[in-house]
């Protein structure tokens, strides 16, 4: 059984980094992003790192992920779990926090080292105004280093989220090279729309608000 979240994402891109791994759809906006193994790797090193070097996190320390389903979401995640924080979603002390900016009243209360605001642009652009008492994430990730050697054991969750993504994986008949076309309003959860794929060695075209007359070409 996996244990190391950080050991899948290697494993499911070492094949062929270049070929798509999570696509990403908006059909409220039009966006459309996709990354290769490659790139995602690099912005979750980047992720990794800053949280090693500048919020200066430990493995077992704790960090607040208040995000919707969405490419850079996967990338903090991924991040998060390649350092071995553990990842809440539950208001408690927490070394770093990383807020949608439409959610940074609701996390006021966090005590927390380092917040984190993402505005979730389509291309990743910094924001023009960040909410007071927080760092735009895109503009201080960029600066970081873009390779990062994650720890050889997994974090203190990794084991159960990898058993109930493995489960998921069982349940859908995933395998090797699959798409798995996720609709990630209905599907939240991390698990389904990026830790199933990734223990199955698939890749993802995770949806938001999916418009069914699309369906068909996706």
């Amino acid at each position: 059984m996996a244990d190391n979240i950080a050991r899948v994402f290697a494993d499911a891109i070492a094949t062929d980094p270049t070929r798509p791994l999570l696509t990403w759809y908006d059909d409220t906006t039009g966006e459309r992003t996709e990354l290769s193994g490659a790139t995602l790797a690099n912005w979750v090193a980047k992720t990794a790192n800053l949280l090693t070097d500048e919020v200066g996190a430990a493995p077992g320390d704790a960090a607040g992920v208040l995000l919707p389903p969405h490419w850079q979401t996967a990338a903090v995640l991924l991040g998060c779990w390649s350092a071995k924080l553990t990842v809440t979603g539950t208001p408690g002390p927490v070394e770093a926090l990383f807020v949608a900016v439409g959610r940074v009243d609701e996390a006021a209360g966090w005590p927390a080292g380092e917040r984190y605001a993402l505005a979730l642009d389509p291309f990743a652009l910094p924001m023009r105004q960040v909410p007071a008492g927080c760092t735009d994430f895109v503009s201080a990730v960029r600066g970081h280093g873009d390779h990062f050697t994650p720890y050889p054991a997994g974090g203190e969750a990794d084991a159960a989220l990898l058993a109930r993504a493995q489960a998921r994986a069982t349940e859908l008949g995933l395998a090797q090279g699959d798409r798995l076309l996720v609709d990630v309003t209905t599907h939240p959860d991390p698990v389904d729309w990026l830790l199933t794929p990734l223990t199955a060695g698939a890749s993802v075209v995770a949806c938001a608000h999916p418009d069914p007359a699309r369906l068909p070409s996706r």
